[in-house]
Formats: C-alpha cells, sequence, structure tokens
C-alpha cells in the first residue's frame, strides 16, 4: 500500500519553529541576563553524544541496515537514547532510511536531494506521508522491542527532556532546572537535528565520491566530526550494511568503534563488514 498525498505537518512545523527559535533567540538572551552553569554545558555534551549515538548506532546500523546484532538490553537502551534525539520513532525513521537508500534520488526518496538543500535538510519534515510505502516497515514491525519504543516514543521523548530539568533542578533549584533544560534539552535536540539534517542534504550535494558514482552520496569528512562518523556517506551507499562508515583505521567514527567495543565485551555480534 503507497500513500502518496501530499499535507502539511502542522505539528512538526510548530514544534521545529519553537525548537529553531528557542535556540536561536531563547538561549543567547538567557545566557546574556542569566548564564548557563557549568552543569548545563556538561550535560549538553553527554546528551549531544548519547543521543547521537542512540541515531547513529542504534537507529542507523543497527536496526535500519542490521549491521550488528545486540544484546536485547543493549538494544532498548540505544532505542531509548535514539529516542531522546526526537527523530521520530525507530520504526518511522529507519522506515524511510530504508526507503531512502532503495529510491535514492528518486521523487519516492524521502529526503531527495535533487529537490534542493532545504528540502533534503528539514524540508521534507513538514509534509506529512509523501509517498509512505508500508512494505519498507514490515520488517521492522516484527520486532517487539521496536513496536515497544514507538508505542511509547512520546513519554520516552519527554523523560529525555526532562533529566537535564531534574539535573538542574537538583544543582541549583528552577533556575538551575530551566537552565540546564534550555541549553541541555532544547538546544541540545536542536544541533543533534541539523547534524543529521546535514548528512541528508550536505553528504549528497558537497564533498567527494571515491568509491562509487551511482547516486548523489558522498564523503565529508568534517560532517563525520558533528556526526560520529556518518559523514562517510559515499562509503556507506556502496556498502550498506558494514558496520563502519569510516572504512580506514584513521577515519573519525565513533559510532564504529562503540559498536566494535560492545564486540570485544561480548554484548554485540555479527559485525557486518566488507571485505575490499
Amino acid at each position: 500500500m503507497t500513500t502518496t498525498s501530499v499535507k502539511p505537518d502542522y505539528l512538526t512545523i510548530v514544534l521545529f519553529f519553537t525548537i529553531t527559535l528557542a535556540t536561536l533567540v531563547g538561549l543567547p538572551l538567557f545566557g546574556y541576563f542569566h548564564g548557563f552553569e557549568t552543569v548545563d554545558w556538561v550535560m549538553f555534551a553527554v546528551l549531544y553524544v548519547v543521543t547521537g549515538l542512540g541515531i547513529t548506532v542504534g537507529y542507523h546500523r543497527l536496526i535500519a541496515h542490521r549491521s550488528f546484532e545486540c544484546r536485547a538490553w543493549v538494544k532498548a537502551c540505544l532505542l531509548v537514547a535514539g529516542g531522546w534525539a526526537l527523530e521520530n520513532s525507530a520504526l518511522r525513521w529507519c522506515a524511510d532510511h530504508i526507503r531512502h537508500h532503495a529510491r535514492c534520488d528518486q521523487p519516492e526518496d524521502p529526503y531527495n536531494a535533487k529537490r534542493g538543500f532545504w528540502y533534503s535538510h528539514c524540508g521534507w519534515l513538514f509534509v506529512k506521508t509523501a509517498h509512505r510505502e508500508e512494505k519498507y516497515e514490515i520488517r521492522l514491525r516484527k520486532d517487539p522491542l521496536i513496536m515497544w519504543q514507538h508505542r511509547y516514543y512520546v513519554p520516552i521523548v519527554l523523560s529525555g527532556l526532562a533529566l537535564p530539568f531534574v539535573v538542574g533542578l537538583i544543582h541549583g533549584g528552577w533556575m538551575g532546572g530551566l537552565s540546564c533544560f534550555l541549553l541541555a534539552g532544547v538546544g541540545r535536540t536542536f544541533f543533534v537535528l541539523n547534524s543529521t539534517f546535514c548528512i541528508n542534504s550536505i553528504c549528497h550535494l558537497w564533498g567527494s565520491q571515491p568509491h562509487g558514482t551511482g547516486d548523489s552520496s558522498r564523503d565529508s569528512w568534517w560532517i563525520s566530526l558533528i556526526t560520529f562518523g556518518e559523514g562517510y556517506h559515499n562509503y556507506h551507499h556502496m556498502y550498506l550494511r558494514d558496520y563502519r562508515n569510516g572504512p580506514e583505521w584513521y577515519h573519525f567514527d565513533p559510532s564504529k568503534w562503540l559498536i566494535f567495543t560492545l564486540a570485544k565485551l561480548r554484548l554485540a555480534y555479527n559485525l557486518q563488514r566488507h571485505q575490499a
């Protein structure tokens, strides 16, 4: 079944506008008049890393591409961390991503770079169920942990926003809670969202194609610095199931390092690797 109707997704539009306005206007104003504590910056860094890896290791390499397998509790932790990134449930995110690879640069590609930078960066989010094909969800719907996260996605998101508030509250009272919430909750969400969006936009428009020119995917080493290794996108498109995006030892790819470490701890197994 395919749905091709295009309607504005007003909830996403309002939510994205609110987060953007709060980050670009609210954060500087709050920082100027009140300032941020060390605990706010520490929580920002910690949650940026946790939620970013939840997307790259959990949503992307584990679930969308089955690049490795892991213990159930590790998978559950990755699903929670990915949910905290506010990028939709794993069911929806991974179905869209699987469709992106299957129909890359074609009209059915959810973040088709042929439609320009802003559409592939974030504009595609503002339309509802455009070309949604349920066949890309069939495998995902058979996974009970993925469906658990999908059912409880909203509480998971709220818990990720509540965490920095509680930490700030304990450290510095109500203003401490507000301060930590704004920086490590709202601001962190904005930056993680846009770092992920850069893979869909920048890594399909600018960069090198050392591994193949079959689609618009490109390697951008500097995008890897903010996306935990996802910037080696041309390699990824050529070898989808490789648990590494940066195949060389010197490539900055913290996601592959985490997966490798989990394997050494016997928490992950069946790591997929392209043999040159």
